[in-house]
């Protein structure tokens, strides 16, 4: 392989080791502004996009033992790869989609099986990597709030019914 195309793979090998994700995008008719636009709103996830050649990202992908797309790399082609967010990473880039109508996920990768770009799509549905923690702490505490409650009834039964005695024997 000539030299300037090891350096080609090897940057993208340098893309692909920075998530355990990556989306594989047509770009054909979005506007340099409108990449800036994108790449703005990823960058908030710690997520980059990158204009790749194809064969360039096939040999790479080949290389990392990633599931071959060969079959999707037709056409300008884009990655998405980084952060720790693939759920809020497709949500943007879908929305983005929406609102554009030019760029679209053609197939992605997770923790190397290949996803459709439906299953993308659902993927883009689950709530937040926050939205998600927050709901299992919330889980985790609900058992011990109602044990709480439990050992706290009780005493407060007890504490009840001396009143309610007291009262009686006061009358």
């Amino acid at each position: 392989m000539r030299q300037e195309k090891q350096y080609l793979v090897e940057e993208v090998n340098t893309h692909l080791d920075k998530s355990d994700y990556v989306y594989l995008a047509n770009y054909e008719r979005i506007t340099v502004e409108e990449i800036a636009e994108l790449r703005a709103s990823l960058a908030e996830h710690g997520a980059e996009f990158h204009v790749i050649k194809n064969s360039i990202f096939g040999v790479a992908a080949a290389a990392k033992d990633l599931p071959d797309l060969s079959e999707h790399l037709v056409g300008q082609n884009a990655i998405i790869v980084g952060g720790e967010n693939p759920s809020g990473v497709a949500k943007i880039v879908g929305e983005f989609f929406k609102k554009k109508e030019k760029i679209d996920i053609k197939v992605g990768i997770l923790n190397e099986k290949a996803l459709t770009k439906e299953e993308i799509a659902v993927l883009a549905k689950l709530p937040g990597l926050e939205s998600l923690r927050a709901q299992l702490l919330g889980l985790f505490t609900q058992p011990a709030t109602g044990f709480v409650r439990i050992l706290n009834a009780v005493p407060q039964s007890i504490l009840f019914a001396l009143q309610a005695k007291a009262e009686k024997d006061g009358e």
